[in-house]
């Protein structure tokens, strides 16, 4: 299984962004799928999941109110959009695929497959 995560970038504070992320193969919609940041120095953060059909979301409080997940099973993509950015999102953004939970998971120990990453900067 193959994730390839887009859209980063540079953005001043208070802007946006949209990352997605591309899954190789039949099995997407049969993942919940999540997005995690990993700043340097810094564990890698849960940041939003979603179920695989898209009705059930959970989001950390760091971005609760500012971040959205989405998926369209139809094109295997999962997105991030990121609204009202701060010089602290700065990070390293991962999507990835968890195919065994029942329920869409905070753990990062849930996901078994993971993108390349994609990087975030936020400039004050």
């Amino acid at each position: 299984v193959e994730l390839v995560e887009s859209g980063g970038g540079l953005v001043q504070a208070g802007g946006s962004l949209r990352l997605s992320c591309v899954t190789s193969g039949q099995s997407f919609r049969w993942y919940n799928m999540g997005w995690f940041r990993q700043a340097p120095t810094k564990e890698r953060e849960f940041l939003a999941t979603i179920s695989r059909n898209g009705v059930v979301t959970y989001y950390s409080d760091s971005v609760k109110g500012r971040f959205t997940i989405s998926r369209d099973n139809a094109k295997n993509t999962a997105s991030l959009q990121m609204n009202s950015l701060k010089p602290e999102d700065t990070a390293v953004y991962y999507c990835a695929a968890d195919p065994r939970s029942s329920v869409p998971s905070t753990d990062r120990k849930s996901y078994d497959y993971w993108g390349q990453g994609t990087q975030v900067t936020v400039s004050s």
